[in-house]
């Protein structure tokens, strides 16, 4: 890995490298994808079984594009049972940490005939999107569907493409039946996302739609997002790890390809205090690169959007990790929960050596849906409260009223806003 000085200079170069990988860099394909809408909105089914033989080689139509009973009771028996034992014991952990999250209505009535208050109501219904390209991703199901079980959610639909075979893989059906999805659809692509946001005659019009996938996809969900809701519009993989010379460069360096082995466009970062750590770390990547079964994926994501910055003190490197806003950061420093106080901006953080990102992703509980792309400065991970709406809640009493409204009249009377004026003025003017 190349190694490098940190000051304002590089953090502005690697910061503007980062940002190249958003989706909003990706003009050149947002044609396509509005085409791919515009047709599913027009043809509907037809068009998502036409795209869905033009990309997946599937032939796929109103009788079969959903996934049957008789489907799941065979990828059952396909998966591996200490697969399913740990795909369980996973769903206990994610269940139970997003039960944390779960907000209740709250009222607060008054002597004076004021009531306020807010309701907190879960969506109807959800989409969830799980892609079936490179890799199986079984955990994108749980993390996607148990926090809107936690929430409430009525009816949860998933859509994943199928082989040229028409079957999905059987560990995505199985971690679906065992989050609790109500239906699945063999479509992928921004057509699935189309079908979710607009409907079609086989898929139903979701409320929101969320889950992780291609450029087309985040293209998809960013052109749909006010027809329906969305979570984010997701960029590359990402991590960040905050050293000093009490870390073990085996560990860091296991870790950065962790996320590496993604793709090409995910980012690697160590940022370290420790020049003999920085020229370790980079010695024990090259080792684990060159027997890793994805190294050619991990080489070109090192070459392209990998670094080692070399920081004078532990504040300048936390200060160019808030900048970064990485959507992994690892803390393998001393006194590693008081730098963690001192973290503004990442999606979720690790402290300490034994707490490997691959913890986050698969098993510990909290969400593994995160703000990419220096995003975590204002986003937050998928929760509970993604699957929630909250109305504000007004009822004042006669008496109540006739203590202020003149006050909200003359506030009405100032912005020129007349009938707004008269809809109070109205209920105490004498007959």
């Amino acid at each position: 890995m190349r190694t490098l000085t940190l000051n304002n200079e590089t953090k502005k170069n690697i910061l503007n490298d980062l940002l190249k990988r958003s989706p909003n860099n990706y003009a050149e394909f947002e044609g396509r994808v509005n085409e791919i809408i515009a047709n599913v909105r027009e043809k509907r089914d037809a068009a998502i079984f036409e795209y869905t033989k033009m990309f997946d080689k599937a032939d796929i139509n109103a009788s079969n594009v959903k996934v049957t009973e008789d489907e799941i009771k065979e990828a059952y028996s396909l998966v591996d049972e200490k697969l399913l034992e740990v795909i369980r014991k996973a769903k206990v952990n994610i269940r139970d940490y997003h039960e944390k999250q779960k907000r209740n209505s709250w009222f607060d009535s008054q002597e004076n005939g004021i009531i306020l208050g807010q309701k907190i109501t879960a969506l109807h219904t959800a989409g969830v999107y799980v892609p079936g390209g490179k890799a199986v991703y079984p955990s994108s199901v749980l993390m996607n569907v148990l926090p809107a079980k936690v929430a409430g959610v009525k009816r949860i639909i998933m859509t994943t493409p199928c082989g040229a075979d028409g079957k999905v893989y059987p560990s995505t059906l199985v971690a679906a039946k065992e989050a609790g999805v109500d239906e699945i659809y063999k479509i992928g692509g921004a057509q699935a996302i189309a079908a979710m946001a607009f409907g079609t005659e086989s898929i139903p019009k979701v409320d929101k739609i969320v889950g992780p996938g291609n450029i087309y996809v985040a293209l998809a969900k960013k052109a749909v997002f006010g027809y329906v809701s969305i979570d984010s519009i997701a960029g590359p993989s990402e991590i960040l790890v905050l050293a000093d010379e009490t870390a073990n460069p085996k560990y860091v360096a296991a870790d950065l390809l962790s996320q590496a082995e993604h793709d090409e466009m995910a980012s690697a970062i160590l940022i370290t205090t420790s020049k003999e750590l920085a020229e370790k770390v980079s010695v024990e990547v090259d080792k684990f690169v060159a027997k890793l079964s994805r190294k050619e994926i991990i080489q070109k994501s090192l070459d392209n959007y990998g670094y080692i910055l070399a920081a004078d003190t532990l504040d300048e490197a936390i200060e160019a990790a808030n900048d970064i806003a990485s959507e992994h950061l690892e803390i393998v420093t001393k006194n590693a929960f008081e730098v963690m106080t001192k973290i503004r901006n990442a999606g979720a953080i690790f402290i300490g050596e034994y707490s490997s990102e691959p913890l986050g992703d698969y098993f510990a509980g909290p969400n593994h849906v995160l703000p990419t792309n220096g995003t975590a400065k204002f986003f937050s991970p998928l929760s509970v409260d993604d699957f929630i709406k909250k109305s504000s809640i007004i009822s004042y009493s006669k008496e109540a009223l006739q203590a202020v409204y003149k006050d909200i009249v003359q506030f009405a009377e100032c912005e020129k806003l007349t009938a707004h004026a008269n809809s109070i003025r109205v209920r105490f003017e004498e007959e």
